[in-house]
Order: structure tokens, then C-alpha cells, then sequence
């Protein structure tokens, strides 16, 4: 049974840092891309980061374009996401999402055939 869980979320002052964790078991994803979305209160789920099979390719959105990396450790079946400079409009459910077949990043939820739990991030002003 695949399972994606995230670890890392918590409560942080504006302008902390935090970095999300999603380890995954059941089989290998090195070949898959990965990413993360969120989901603030009241509003539907988006792209934040995501990365294709082998970390040279990533994309963003562009409300966290130059604070917010997303890495991959392969060996370890995890991918990361290193937040920095967070705002409160970053508070969200935060998931991980993995690809079954799908090598290269996208910026749409349904391309992703493996979701986390969840884990909530909360940026305080």
C-alpha cells in the first residue's frame, strides 16, 4: 500500500522559515514526479512546487517564486520543500503529492495519482 506522509507543518511568525517533509513507502517514485499543493481555509487546492524525476526540473507558483525550494532525495523516497520569508497568506493545509507515470512536473492536481494526509502550516503576522 503506497502511503505519502507529511511531516514538518507547525505554527510560525511571519518571516520564519519552516521545511515540510513527505517520506514515502510502498514503492519507489524516482522515476515520478512529485510536488506540493495547499489549501487555505475556504479555498481550493493549488500548486506550490513541484519536481520531476530527478530534481533538474521544478516549477512554482508565483506567490512563492524565490522563497520557497523544493528538493528531492531519491535514494531516500522523499521529496522536501524549504519555506522561508513565510506570510500569513501561506497558512494551508500543505499535501504531497506523487506521479504514477508521470516524469515530468504539472501544475494540475488530477496528474497526481498519490496524495499525503495533509499537515498544517500557520504563519502568524
Amino acid at each position: 500500500q503506497v502511503q505519502l506522509v507529511e511531516s514538518g507543518g507547525g505554527l510560525v511568525q511571519a518571516g520564519g522559515s519552516l521545511r515540510l517533509s513527505c517520506a514515502a513507502s510502498g514503492r519507489t517514485f524516482s522515476t515520478d514526479a512529485m510536488g506540493w499543493f495547499r489549501q487555505p481555509p475556504g479555498k481550493e487546492r493549488g500548486l506550490v512546487a513541484a519536481i520531476g524525476w530527478s530534481g533538474g526540473s521544478t516549477i512554482y507558483a508565483d506567490s512563492v517564486k524565490g522563497r520557497f525550494t523544493i528538493s528531492r532525495d531519491n535514494a531516500k523516497n522523499t521529496v522536501y520543500l524549504q519555506m522561508n520569508s513565510l506570510k500569513p497568506e501561506d497558512t494551508a493545509v500543505y499535501y504531497c503529492a506523487a506521479g504514477r507515470r508521470l516524469a515530468i512536473p504539472s501544475t494540475t492536481p488530477g496528474d497526481y495519482a498519490y496524495w499525503g494526509q495533509g499537515t498544517q502550516v500557520t504563519v502568524s503576522s
